[in-house]
């Protein structure tokens, strides 16, 4: 299935159906009256986060949405239907624009999230609602509003646990491979990785997912190659691994490319806890990657990992490391919920003791 993480669509809401103009005439009834209804409300359009997609492929073939107009009324009273409402359901981390692709309308990151993009029009009133002690019989009755119309852009951002990012062939999509059940495709020439690709790892009986994206070159972040389009699948992520390939002739300066373009894409992405491994380690002797090591430690500031996802050397150490981050950043997002709770119910409790 292809990917696609980008869409214009043109959305518009139901019409209000109209009022009715109408009189009860009866036999044997001595006196009638307007009895025209109300016409029904337009139908909305709703956007939901479903689980089971993972592109927004079907919005490149469909990008007209209308929902249905309100039913108009009828006599007796008898107001019209609603219009039938439209949902577009789209995968989890969908963010929702305005025609400007500027302004963010709704950002949805869990699934059955629901959001009312266009609001239908309110139905017109019939003409018993215009009757008064000196019109008695009105022959008057409102159109249906106009609904909404709007363009949006949905932008889909991938939600995973940890992102693998570094320039073209650093092993990415070989890693992703080795340690889930994502078959990307590996070839050994730059940008083989065309749009970015998912999988659950496992390590020590926990599971986590992993996003693999294309590989970054410098200059990405104005548009050169195809990395900056796919950076934002990264910008979820709780911690990134950063790949950088033994073949590589200067480690140090393939690690800073990688880190400037992320600094300039988003200092928050730039932030995040970072994992660093030299992949492709079984392609060099042992001295060479000894030396390369000493290089990738000291620009990065940090021990780097030694990995080959080909014959699986280093690759559990790798995933433990990612695992750990990931659970140290959910135990700091517990305990900040649980210091927001006790100040939200402490006031609460404050407040109820002043009551009393």
């Amino acid at each position: 299935m292809k990917f696609l993480d980008k869409v214009k669509v043109y959305v518009r809401s139901g019409d209000g159906g109209a009022g009715a103009v109408s009189f009860r005439r009866e036999k044997f009834i001595e006196f009638g009256g307007p009895d025209g209804g109300d016409g029904g409300r337009g139908g909305d359009v709703f956007i939901e986060a479903v689980q089971g997609l993972n592109t927004l492929i079907d919005y490149r073939y469909q990008q007209h949405f209308r929902a249905k107009t309100g039913m108009h009324g009828m006599g007796r009273n008898r107001t019209g239907g609603k219009g039938a409402d439209v949902t577009l359901k789209v995968p989890v981390g969908t963010q929702v624009f305005a025609e400007d692709e500027e302004t963010l309308l709704c950002d949805l990151t869990e699934v059955g999230q629901v959001f009312r993009i266009a609001e239908g029009g309110n139905g017109g009133f019939g003409n018993w609602q215009f009757k008064s002690s000196i019109n008695r019989a009105p022959y008057r009755a409102n159109p249906g509003l106009e609904g909404e119309e709007l363009t949006i852009w949905l932008q889909l951002k991938l939600i995973a646990d940890a992102g693998v990012v570094g320039l073209p062939n650093a092993g990415k999509s070989t890693f992703l491979a080795s340690c889930t059940a994502a078959r990307p495709k590996i070839a050994d020439y730059p940008f083989t990785t065309l749009h970015p690709n998912l999988g659950v790892a496992t390590v020590d009986g926990q599971e986590f997912v992993i996003a693999d994206i294309p590989g970054l070159i410098e200059g990405a972040h104005e548009g050169v190659g195809i990395g900056d389009r796919f950076l934002g699948h990264v910008e979820r992520t709780r911690v990134l691994l950063h790949l950088v390939s033994a073949v590589e002739e200067d480690v140090a300066g393939a690690y800073e490319t990688v880190r400037r373009e992320l600094e300039l894409y988003d200092e928050e992405l730039a932030a995040k806890p970072e994992v660093v491994a030299l992949s492709q380690i079984d392609t060099v002797d042992d001295e060479t990657r000894r030396d390369k090591l000493d290089e990738l430690a000291a620009v990065a500031g940090r021990k780097p990992f030694a990995l080959s996802a080909v014959s699986r050397n280093g690759l559990n150490d790798v995933l433990r490391a990612l695992k750990r981050e990931i659970s140290d950043l959910g135990d700091e997002v517990a305990e900040d919920q649980a210091a927001e709770d006790r100040r939200r119910f402490g006031a609460q409790l404050n407040d109820e003791d002043w009551r009393a």
